[in-house]
């Protein structure tokens, strides 16, 4: 069984265009306790019919935040650790040691994390290993991965703590 954190992971979404990843995020969000920040301009409506069918009835059980811009999240959380994930990044996301109120900062299917966000100096570039010669994964595929791997971190690989077992 997953336990709440005191501190919340954050899963953010730049600029995200696909309504039924959002949606899949959001319910990734409600089932682990993570917190959602949606950055503009989206590619759909937060009212999208898509949207809500596919966070299904989870949608009270997620806290969103909306900022119109990737300089107003910033603003907004200063002091966050900021691991800005990217199918371009050298550093696996297995070599990052996650903890408590991180941030995982994901980009759009289109485009990714723009250079501005991947250079501007607001966090560490983490990839997800990938057979060579492919572009890049999903982006709900890409989110559940690496929050996984952090929740796996800070709930399960600290003393005394254990996985929950398969049986």
């Amino acid at each position: 069984m997953l336990e709440p954190l005191a501190r919340p992971l954050h899963l953010v979404l730049v600029s995200p265009q696909i309504p039924p990843n959002t949606g899949n995020v959001a319910r990734l969000c409600a089932v682990t306790g993570c917190r959602l920040i949606l950055v503009e301009p989206l590619g759909f409506s937060i009212d999208d019919r898509q949207l809500k069918r596919a966070g299904l009835d989870y949608w009270d059980k997620v806290f969103l935040r909306l900022y119109p811009t990737y300089a107003a999240y910033v603003e907004a959380y200063p002091d966050a650790r900021r691991w800005l994930f990217s199918a371009r990044a050298e550093q696996s996301l297995y070599e990052a040691r996650f903890e408590e109120g991180d941030h995982l900062v994901f980009g759009s299917e289109v485009t990714g994390l723009l250079p501005e966000v991947m250079e501007g100096g607001t966090g560490t570039a983490l990839g997800i290993p990938m057979l060579e010669g492919r572009r890049s994964m999903n982006l709900s595929t890409a989110v559940g991965v690496g929050t996984y791997e952090a929740l796996r971190q800070v709930c399960f690989a600290g003393a005394g703590r254990r996985a929950p077992s398969a049986s």
